[in-house]
């Protein structure tokens, strides 16, 4: 039995020796599938995270568009709000102007309404004035009063001569 002992030792040391590395062998299998499934994860994370940058700059892009058209559609409604105020403003001096000739028309209406009626007043104390004075003096009446009334006579009526049937003599 002694010569198969260090035989069956040695061939045991073998046999362990030879399912360790069968062991290691397998894990280095095992962790090699791991590296290449976590390779293709990692492959796979990177073209996501670039399909990510792709699309997060064409955003960007499309956000500072945005931005660019807000900014000029802010600065095109200030200057509308300005030319708004300026058109109300010079409506405002426009219709203050056209209420002052109004005014004015008023008080020249009023003023010659005024002169109109001192004209009248003025001409019945002087109608009154020659009245008395010819009852003073006895004078008849050259007017009764009704002078202003006088009559329009009408002009007369030209008589149409139609073209080619009158004749005109220099001589």
């Amino acid at each position: 039995m002694a010569p198969s002992a260090p035989r069956t030792r040695a061939t045991a040391a073998l046999r362990m020796k030879q399912i360790a590395l069968d062991n290691q062998d397998r894990t280095i299998r095992r962790l090699r599938a791991q590296l290449a499934t976590e390779r293709r994860g990692l492959a796979a994370t990177k073209k996501e995270l670039k399909e990510t940058q792709v699309a997060l700059e064409a955003s960007h892009k499309v956000i500072t568009g945005l931005n660019e058209i807000g900014l000029s559609m802010s600065k095109k409604i200030e200057k509308m709000k300005v030319k708004k105020q300026l058109v109300k403003t010079n409506h405002v001096e426009c219709h203050q102007k056209f209420q002052a000739r109004i005014h004015e028309a008023e008080d020249s209406m009023q003023g010659q309404h005024l002169l109109i009626e001192a004209l009248m007043d003025e001409k019945d104390s002087l109608l009154q004035t020659i009245h008395d004075l010819q009852e003073a003096n006895n004078a008849p009446a050259p007017f009764d009063g009704d002078w202003e009334e006088e009559l329009e006579e009408e002009p007369e009526e030209i008589e149409d001569i139609p073209l080619g049937e009158g004749e005109i003599d220099d001589e």
